[in-house]
């Protein structure tokens, strides 16, 4: 629960805040003997949070420039002229109207302050004394823009008029910044008497801004939000005609306190109950306390801060924490039914292998000589695949005539290969230890001239390349039917031979790996 505490000359009242309702729990006189009470008041609540509205006549506004400057460098001018300006600093505060742009640039200041600062400063000193957190002490002006934020004005300029306990409160503000106040004291008036007085008032005030050049001469007509008391709404818009100079809105108290939020006041609560709620739910950045009055706050704020941030990481670690959990329950999930797998095959296994014959060995060594008798077979091979190869290859050469075809396997020995016939590449060597189906083509070629070695030749030559298309077989060694080489010596009786005798023969030494 949030309290706050509202300054008047002539009396003070303290009120709870909760959820946008306002409830008076004390008022004490603006003597000694009330503040006396206001200390007992405040002995049984040590710590609580103390927001502080004053609305007091005798507040000075007082426009500055300073070059235009940011951080410690700012603060110090700023404290700087408060001091020069006023005797007393301790309830003073300077608010920005904007920078001025020009050859120099400035930044425009609204200096303000109380006249006499000493009524205030008992009541704060019994405050620091309870040990409560003074959230800051605030001007009913300096709330004069949330409210009229709150109403409707959207820039430009406008007077907000209100009846206060205090009596009348009249705000200037421009493009949302505070501009000048004035407070007005009343007495009971009817209706039609008061506003009437709200009227002239009014008036007299656009009139003395224009004298300070605060307010342009010539211009459109300047808004002005009317709030009247309750119920006496028709007997104000009856009297605030608006002219060229002013331009009046009036609203009932009740339509104004919806506007700005308050949702329940104390019966004969003026339109302070407007400011007292925007104090606690749109407090200005500005405000007169000191930084040390407001230690205790700033030491709650900080407190408050670190607690949020351990809220936030347990609520992450929270979040982890389930995150984790649910991906732990589910691996356990995963777990049982790779688990039930498990169980079902190892069952179905063992209903398999009940039905094997009985054995005097063991199931491993059954196993074992599967994959023996596997890989045994791996590496067996039938002649079919490379005598269907070999008759693809022979039926593009119908001149080639075999007499001997021989199919083996054979372990190579790391040996490297003889060397091949001219125009035949030279075979790639086996690996040692690889075992490799060997086909030995012999053979001659028949349709060609027994003399014609050369044309002979060239035909085993062709038909070995085409033996070796498939990469699968590789050409081991090649015996041509005439030896063609340059160390070699051509001889016989080549010319003279009869051509019916017998053709030459050649060999082909095919292999193929067992994978």
């Amino acid at each position: 629960m949030k309290h706050l505490v509202y300054f008047t000359a002539t009396d003070h009242a303290v009120y709870s805040w909760r959820a946008g309702r306002l409830e008076l729990l004390a008022r004490f006189a603006g003597d000694d003997s009330g503040i006396s009470g206001f200390r007992e008041f405040l002995a049984s609540r040590g710590g609580a949070l103390f927001y502080v509205v004053a609305d007091l006549a005798g507040e000075d506004f007082h426009e500055e420039q300073i070059p235009y400057l940011r951080g410690n460098d700012r603060e110090q001018v700023v404290q700087r002229r408060l001091a020069q300006r006023y005797r007393d600093t301790r309830l003073a505060t300077a608010l920005t109207l904007g920078a001025v742009k020009g050859e120099r640039r400035n930044e425009r200041l609204l200096l303000t302050s109380f006249t006499n600062t000493q009524q205030l400063a008992p009541w704060l000193d019994a405050l620091s004394e309870a040990g409560t957190k003074l959230a800051g002490v605030y001007s009913v002006p300096l709330l004069a823009p949330a409210l009229a934020s709150r109403l409707g004005v959207r820039g430009g300029r406008a007077f907000i008029v209100s009846a206060n306990s205090s009596g009348l409160r009249q705000c200037f503000v421009e493009e949302g910044r505070l501009r000048f106040a004035r407070l007005e004291r009343t007495v009971d008036m009817a209706p039609e008497s008061f506003a009437a007085f709200v009227r002239t008032e009014t008036g007299r005030l656009a009139q003395y801004l224009s004298t300070l050049r605060v307010l342009p001469r010539e211009g459109p007509p300047v808004q002005v939000i009317v709030i009247a008391p309750p119920g006496q709404r028709a007997a104000f818009e009856r009297a605030l005609v608006s002219d060229a100079r002013l331009s009046f809105v009036t609203l009932d108290a009740s339509e104004a306190a919806h506007k700005a939020g308050v949702k329940g006041a104390p019966a004969g609560t003026g339109a302070e109950q407007l400011y007292l709620h925007l104090a606690v739910k749109r407090p200005p950045r500005e405000q007169f306390a000191r930084r040390e009055d407001r230690r205790s706050y700033h030491v709650w704020q900080l407190q408050r801060g670190l607690v949020a941030a351990g809220a936030i990481g347990l609520a992450a670690c929270g979040l982890y924490a389930a995150f984790t959990w649910f991906d732990a329950s589910q691996m356990r999930d995963g777990t049982r039914a790779l688990q039930a797998q498990a169980r079902q095959a190892t069952q179905q296994y063992q209903r398999i292998t009940s039905a094997f014959p009985v054995t005097q060995t063991t199931t491993d060594n059954l196993r074992a000589t599967v994959n023996e008798f596997q890989n045994i077979a791996r590496r067996t091979a039938l002649p079919r695949d490379a005598l269907v190869y070999v008759s693809q290859v022979m039926s593009d050469f119908p001149q080639i005539e075999l007499d001997v075809l021989q199919w083996r396997l054979e372990r190579a020995d790391g040996r490297t290969a003889g060397p091949a016939a001219a125009g035949v590449p030279a075979p790639s060597a086996p690996a040692p230890g690889e075992v490799s189906q060997v086909l030995e083509l012999s053979g001659r070629v028949g349709a060609m001239r027994r003399s014609d070695y050369r044309a002979i030749t060239a035909e085993v030559q062709r038909f070995a390349n085409a033996l070796r298309v498939d990469p699968a077989y590789r050409v081991m060694r090649t015996q041509l039917p005439f030896d063609v080489t340059s160390e070699g010596t051509l001889s016989g009786d080549i010319g003279t031979t009869p051509e019916s005798g017998e053709a030459p023969r050649f060999t082909i030494v095919l292999a193929k790996s067992l994978k």
